[in-house]
């Protein structure tokens, strides 16, 4: 069966942050037709847009999967669901947050789904734990992960989160 591979940004600042993220990794490889193959470090940043809220604990997964966008991005949806994520605020605070940030080398833009996830590029919670686990990875309009997290700068507001522990195990 052919299989794509994909990335999965996670967040979350409500509650227990950390546990959260480890469920939504557990959750994400028992799907039926994805398997987790590489997690980042998990970081503590910031947050962006809504400012009145917690620190997230944000980390990436890369998958290999035989679903298509669109099926992967309702299993997400579910994974949020059975997590008890809530949308009262754009932006705010949640349990978990779950985005497709980059589907192969595909580009996708419907109203529900845009791959590569449209702040990718502009987001170092993102860049910097995507950089750890793909280094070399190349956004479908040609630019370099590495070289967009450079772009940045000093990454203020983002840390690794309790170095030398905060690690996502893979699935067993």
């Amino acid at each position: 069966m052919e299989t794509t591979k994909a990335y999965i940004g996670l967040g979350s600042n409500m509650g227990e942050r950390e546990a959260s993220l480890r469920q939504a990794v557990e959750l994400l490889d028992a799907t039926d037709g994805v398997e987790v193959t590489n997690v980042s470090s998990i970081y503590e940043t910031e947050p962006v847009g809504y400012l009145d809220q917690p620190d997230f604990l944000n980390a990436v997964v890369e998958i290999e999967t035989s679903l298509s966008a669109r099926k992967l991005l309702l299993a997400t949806k579910e994974i949020e669901r059975l997590q008890e994520r809530r949308r009262d605020v754009r932006w705010g605070p949640r349990t978990i947050d779950l985005d497709i940030l980059l589907f192969g080398n595909v580009r996708i833009s419907e109203p529900d789904l845009r791959v590569p996830h449209v702040e990718v590029s502009n987001r170092a919670f993102v860049l910097a734990p995507l950089a750890e686990i793909a280094p070399d990875l190349t956004l479908p309009d040609g630019q370099k992960i590495r070289d967009l997290l450079a772009a940045l700068g000093k990454l203020e507001g983002v840390r690794v989160y309790r170095p030398g522990a905060a690690r996502l195990d893979l699935p067993a």
